[in-house]
Order: structure tokens, then sequence, then C-alpha cells
């Protein structure tokens, strides 16, 4: 049984995950009987790359708002410490497949993004200045590319 003390990211492999890759990361139930799912939506390969703060931070605010509009119940998308993806939280079990092809039809639209990033001012941001439209639009292009696959989760130590 895992130690909960220790986070679920802390007991990944980071050297056997092979991004660019959705995977659930997790499951929890409310006292209510709610599911909530966590995913790692994994842009760059561990400890090979990093998408820099600005294309990061940009992203973020781009696939905040606009992959709402292709998944329902999504609490929160947040980026990782690590910068290499985000963590995607939602309300009910929309499943692997469903976040796969939400997160995948928004990276097309940040790909193609034109104008405006969202939430770009000093009254709604507290880096506005720090931000890279090119950059995002370069790591959505990449990662289409490469293409995305759904990724087991393969902690520390399991046998291959």
């Amino acid at each position: 049984m895992a130690n909960p003390i220790i986070p679920e990211s802390f007991r990944l492999d980071h050297q056997r995950v092979r991004a660019p890759y959705v995977r659930l990361a997790g499951v929890k139930e409310t006292p209510r009987g709610d599911k909530i799912e966590k995913y790692d939506l994994r842009l760059a390969q561990p400890n090979r790359e990093a998408i820099g703060t600005g294309a990061l931070h940009t992203l973020e605010h781009l696939l905040a708002t606009q992959m709402r509009g292709h998944l329902e119940g999504i609490v929160d998308l947040s980026p990782m410490g690590c910068r290499t993806g985000f963590y995607l939280v939602v309300l009910g079990e929309p499943g692997p497949e469903k976040v796969l092809q939400a997160f995948r039809t928004t990276l097309l639209e940040v790909a193609e993004h034109q104008g405006a990033v969202p939430g770009v001012s000093e009254l709604e941001c507290g880096n506005y200045r720090d931000h890279d439209l090119a950059g995002a639009r370069r790591w959505a292009k990449a990662v289409l590319e490469q293409g995305l696959h759904l990724q087991e989760t393969i902690e520390i130590g399991e046998a291959l």
C-alpha cells in the first residue's frame, strides 16, 4: 500500500514515462460520494526539457479558459513546478479518453491562437508581464506533432 504522506507525483517513475501524455493520477471520493479525478497532462519529457516560464504561463491561461469548453466539471488546471506540464482536477469521472480528446482539441486551438490571451492584465494576473504566446503556440504544435497518448502510472521500483 502506498504511503499516504508521500504525494502520488513523488512516487511516479519520471525516468520511465514518455511525454507527451495524459495520465489519470488519482481518484478521490468526497464525503457526499462525488468523485474527483486528477490528471497529469505532460507536455515535456521529465528531466530532459522544461517549458519556459512565459510559455508555461500563457499555456496555463489558454488551457484553463479554453479547455472548459470541451470538458465539463473542470475544477482547476495548474502548472507543475517542474515546468513539464499541468495538473487537471475534474469533478466527476470523465475518464482518460475524454480528457485526452479535450486536451488535444484545446492544444489545436492554442496552436492557432491569435490575438489577446485571456486574463493578461495587471488587474487579472499576478505576473502579467511574463507571457509568451509564440512559445505557447510552439509547445502546442510540437506536442500535437509528437502525438499525445495515454500513459499508465509507473511507480518507482515497479517491475516492467
